[in-house]
């Protein structure tokens, strides 16, 4: 079964009106590509293992220990209503290259991997590449364990649920060990591609905050606006001070995602909590945009009575990929361009333990995390060709 045969499989999992996909950790839509994946596995006559973190592996050995293995790539969760390629794409392009090395003769002289990585967006339980920040130590187990979804589900318990244990999880430096390498192909997230493929030279920092905006629960006809203390005010002022201090320190700032209690019609809010997503060329305007937005938020919650606390939840430095893989990939490719990307993925966290670098198809409409995320079956199959070819190379010599 070719690239385009699994993409047609996959496509309806976790899939939603108005075209999107949401495909959660440990839900049944997960648990649905979980299986997709073995079987796909399974068909090439690949080993397929799950860490103690919930990551799922395939490898296709070779004779004697498993080490300097060539790993590829890359998630299968989505962001709610998240598009059909970021991530997805990674992985049905692996197991589709792997075809192409057969198809060609390939002997690989070292393993080689595909990984699935668990929670990659964060979209359930808050932490972007949990997955991998727990394979290689980049969270506490502990902390970990206690993050909630919107449910107030705790990743723990869902773990259990689907049969797993929670207790284990955390640093695996045996599998890390074993690695020589990690090469993620991925959908472009943006349009800056006028080729079929790229190569990343690097990972904008990032980081996501928690406002919490503490008010005063009223009714919404009989209190008077001098009386009121309505966190939904400071947070409005704050989102559009998150605009206006990205664009002086030429960085990205999104409040994308807010709940409020009690969420009625007519009832002034007591609690509004929102999340601020924000990226930068480089660390220094990242950290200077976050300042300037919490001293905005401070100053319209003090205006209104309102009590405004700020939490980090994750963030990831800046991530320059492996310059000798970066430019081994490029050349391999035939001259293929570098551009570097402020989208965050596994390949950035695992870069600080193993030579980490990837691989950009492009995507016409720029758009991702969203139904309109397309990418063009031609250059689809030029990214398999492309993969295949950079594995080839790190597989044979």
């Amino acid at each position: 079964m070719g690239y385009e045969e699994m993409w047609r499989d996959l496509l309806p999992i976790g899939r939603v009106s108005g075209g999107g996909h949401r495909r959660f950790s440990w839900t049944p839509a997960d648990r649905e590509c979980r299986a997709w994946f073995a079987e796909e596995a399974g068909r090439r006559g690949l080993t397929v293992e799950e860490d103690r973190n919930g990551n799922l592996f395939a490898w296709w050995d070779v004779p004697g220990e498993r080490r300097d293995a060539v790993l590829t790539g890359s998630h299968l969760d989505s962001v709610p209503d998240g598009g059909a390629f970021d991530g997805p794409l990674g992985v049905v392009s692996s197991l589709a290259a792997i075809d192409l090395l057969r198809e060609r003769g390939v002997t690989p002289a070292r393993p080689l991997g595909v990984a699935v990585f668990a929670e990659e967006e964060g979209a359930r339980f808050g932490v972007a590449c949990l997955g991998s920040r727990l394979l290689t130590g980049a969270i506490d187990p502990v902390r970990a364990r206690g993050l909630r979804d919107g449910d107030g589900v705790t990743w723990a318990d869902a773990m259990a649920a689907d049969g797993h244990d929670p207790e284990a999880i955390g640093p695996d430096p045996d599998l890390l060990a074993g690695i020589g390498c990690f090469v993620e192909l991925h959908v472009e997230q943006g349009r800056a591609l006028d080729v079929p493929v790229g190569v990343a030279s690097a990972i904008w920092p990032h980081g996501r905050w928690r406002f919490d905006f503490t008010g005063q629960g009223n009714h919404a006809g009989t209190t008077l606006l001098r009386d009121r203390h309505d966190p939904m005010l400071p947070f409005a002022q704050t989102v559009l001070a998150a605009r206006d201090a990205a664009a002086r320190h030429e960085a990205v700032a999104t409040m994308g995602k807010v709940h409020v209690t009690p969420n009625g019609v007519n009832a002034i809010p007591s609690i509004v909590r929102a999340w601020l997503d924000t990226r930068a060329p480089d660390d220094a305007a990242v950290r200077a945009t976050v300042a300037e937005i919490r001293a905005a938020a401070e100053k319209a919650a003090g205006e209104h009575g309102v009590a405004v606390a700020l939490a980090e939840e994750s963030y990831t430095q800046v991530v320059d990929f492996h310059p000798d893989l970066r430019d081994r990939l490029a050349t391999t490719l035939g001259g293929a361009p570098v551009l570097p990307t402020g989208a965050g993925h596994d390949a950035g966290i695992l870069s600080a333990h193993v030579p980490t670098a990837m691989l950009f198809v492009r995507n016409p409409t720029g758009v991702s995390h969203a139904p309109e995320e397309h990418a063009e079956t031609g250059d689809c199959l030029t990214g398999v060709e492309a993969l295949a070819t950079a594995l080839e190379d790190l597989l044979t010599s």
